[in-house]
């Protein structure tokens, strides 16, 4: 069950995520970039059933159940998408709406972004085929000159809180 909300944020009501994606309602998500003492971001290659397969996209990221706190919820992705428990540190970023149609299903997602700080070792879920650090003179490189290496909710969350990757 997921809070459907509005664009500040604010809960509506409480619906199954299959039924927010079925309507296009709006619902939160919490989505992180990692960066490592080196300054390198670690991103993350989709698996095969995946909206960005692939692509590589930020390395955690998830809906926020209903009722459910916005950094507990980090908290929960992080632990299940890339192994980390405790000792790391994080930042709230901001909000944005990302609103898409893929593989069936209408995405419309308040991403709470969040920049998570670690040199922890990720453990990869089955929601990723691979990982990479990625020093950010690279990054912004390979995000002009190879775009479609990166799903297009990396493009939205880098554009929107990492203007200066563009």
């Amino acid at each position: 069950m997921v809070d459907i909300v509005d664009s500040n944020n604010m809960a509506l009501g409480i619906v199954s995520k299959q039924e927010a994606h079925e309507k296009g309602l709006l619902h939160r998500c919490v989505i992180a970039m990692i960066k490592n003492t080196k300054g390198e971001w670690l991103l993350v290659k989709q698996a095969s059933d995946r909206q960005d397969a692939g692509q590589y996209v930020a390395p955690v990221g998830g809906h926020v159940q209903a009722g459910e706190n916005k950094d507990d919820a980090l908290k929960r992705e992080a632990a299940e998408e890339v192994g980390f428990i405790d000792n790391f540190e994080f930042t709230y970023l901001g909000s944005g709406i990302f609103d898409r149609h893929v593989i069936g299903r209408h995405e419309n997602h308040l991403f709470l972004m969040y920049e998570i700080h670690s040199d922890n070792m990720p453990v990869l879920n089955h929601e990723s085929e691979s990982c990479c650090y990625f020093p950010e003179e690279d990054l912004k490189r390979l995000l002009k000159e190879e775009p479609n290496m990166f799903g297009h909710a990396c493009h939205f969350g880098l554009k929107t809180f990492y203007a200066r990757f563009y």
